[in-house]
C-alpha cells in the first residue's frame, strides 16, 4: 500500500518550509507570496495530499482540539500539570483530549494512534522515551508536538518545555556539599528518561566542581511506579558507609522514600539531611518541613500551550524551540551541617 503523502513531502517537493505549507492551508495564520502559494497548491494537487481535519478546523475558525498525553495521573506532579494545561487551554477556547500511559510504551503507542484518528491539531506530551517512529509519524502528518518535562533525543526537531533539571540537581547537591556532606545519595528517575539523565549529570557536576569523587552506589535510578523509592532508601541505609544526605529527584517516589525513612526511625536532619523534588502541601507540614525543589507548573503549562498554538498558527520560525524554566530551591529545616548529622546506624 502506497504511503500517503505528508506535509513534509509537500514542503520538500515545493522547495519551501513546513510552516509555509501550513500557512497556505490556513490562510489566517500568515501571508505567503503568490508564487510560493501557487507552487504549494500545485504540489498538493500533484501528490494528492489531503490536509488533515485539524488544519481545516483551524482555517474555518472552529474550536481546536489538542491531545494531552501524560504518563501517570497518580503522580501528583503530572496530575497538577495536566490540570493546569487543561485550564490554560480552555481559556484559549481549545478542547483537550487527555490520554494517560501509566509509563507503558505500549499504552503510549495506542494513545498516539487514537489521537491520529481524532485528527488533533497538536499534542502536548510527557513521553515514555519509546515509540520514536510513531512520534516521528505524528510530526510527518503535520501534527505539532510539544514535549513537556521530558524529551526524546532522537526527535531533535520537537519543541520542548522543561525545568532546568541539570541546574536544579546541581544546586541542591552543591547546597548539601556546602554543609559538609561528602556522601550525598540521589534517587532519581530511570536513565532512559531525559529528566533522569539530566539530574544525574547535575549531581555529578556538583561533585566534580568540588573535586569530590562520585560513588556510583549512591545513585539510584528507579522506576516512577511502585515502591521503588522506599526500596532504594532501605538499600542506601544498609550500606557499610551510608549517606549523610539524600536528594529524592524522582517526584513520583518522594512519598515512598520519606515513608521508608519514617518507618526506619531516621531522624531528619540529625541522621540524614533531605531535599525532595516538587513541593506538595504535606512537605511543609512534615516535622521538620522538607527542603524542596519547587517546579513551576503554571509556567510549564503556559509555555507548552503557547508553543503548540503558535506552531499551528505559523507564528514561530522553523526549527525546534527549547524553553527551560528555572525551578525554585526552598531550603527548610530538613538539612543540617554534617557536624550535626552523625552517620546513621539504622
Amino acid at each position: 500500500m502506497k504511503k500517503a503523502p505528508t506535509i513534509r513531502d509537500v514542503a520538500a517537493a515545493a522547495g519551501v518550509s513546513v510552516s509555509v505549507v501550513s500557512r497556505v492551508l490556513n490562510p489566517d495564520s500568515g501571508p505567503v507570496a503568490s508564487a510560493k502559494r501557487q507552487e504549494v497548491l500545485r504540489v498538493i494537487d500533484e501528490l494528492g495530499y489531503r490536509p488533515r481535519a485539524a488544519a481545516r478546523e483551524l482555517s474555518a475558525g472552529h474550536a481546536l482540539t489538542i491531545g494531552l498525553v501524560v504518563t501517570d495521573l497518580s503522580n501528583p506532579f503530572f496530575a497538577r500539570l495536566a490540570d493546569r494545561i487543561v485550564w490554560e487551554a480552555r481559556s484559549h477556547g481549545v478542547q483537550v483530549v487527555l490520554m494517560t500511559t501509566q509509563e507503558d510504551p505500549h499504552l503510549e503507542a495506542e494513545s498516539l494512534d487514537t489521537l491520529l484518528d481524532r485528527s488533533v491539531s497538536g499534542v502536548i506530551a510527557t513521553p515514555t522515551g519509546g515509540n520514536i517512529e510513531k512520534w516521528a509519524r505524528l510530526q510527518d502528518l503535520g501534527v505539532n508536538v510539544v514535549f513537556v518535562d521530558r524529551t526524546i533525543e532522537e526527535l531533535g526537531d520537537a519543541d520542548v518545555v522543561s525545568i532546568e533539571n541539570f541546574d536544579s540537581a546541581r544546586r541542591s547537591t552543591e547546597y548539601l556539599i556546602g554543609l559538609g556532606h561528602t556522601r550525598v545519595a540521589l534517587i532519581t528517575g530511570p536513565r532512559s528518561t531525559s529528566t533522569g539523565r539530566a539530574r544525574i549529570n547535575g549531581y555529578t557536576a556538583a561533585h566534580q566542581s568540588e573535586s569530590l569523587p562520585v560513588d556510583p552506589l549512591l545513585i539510584r535510578d528507579v522506576p516512577f511506579r511502585g515502591d521503588a523509592g522506599g526500596d532504594a532508601v532501605g538499600s542506601l541505609l544498609a550500606m557499610p558507609q551510608p549517606p549523610t544526605a539524600l536528594i529524592v529527584g524522582n517526584t513520583a517516589q518522594v512519598q515512598s522514600s520519606v515513608r521508608r525513612l519514617v518507618q526506619r526511625g531516621v531522624h531528619i536532619p540529625d541522621d540524614l539531611s533531605v531535599i525532595v523534588f516538587d513541593d506538595n502541601p504535606w512537605t511543609e507540614l512534615m516535622s521538620p518541613p522538607l527542603s524542596v525543589i519547587r517546579q513551576p507548573l503554571d509556567m510549564l503549562a503556559v509555555h507548552a500551550l503557547e508553543l503548540v498554538l503558535g506552531r499551528m498558527q505559523g507564528k514561530f520560525p522553523e526549527g525546534p524551540r527549547l524553553i527551560e524554566v528555572k525551578a525554585d530551591f526552598l531550603p527548610r529545616n530538613s538539612c543540617a551541617p554534617l557536624a550535626l548529622a552523625p552517620t546513621p546506624t539504622h
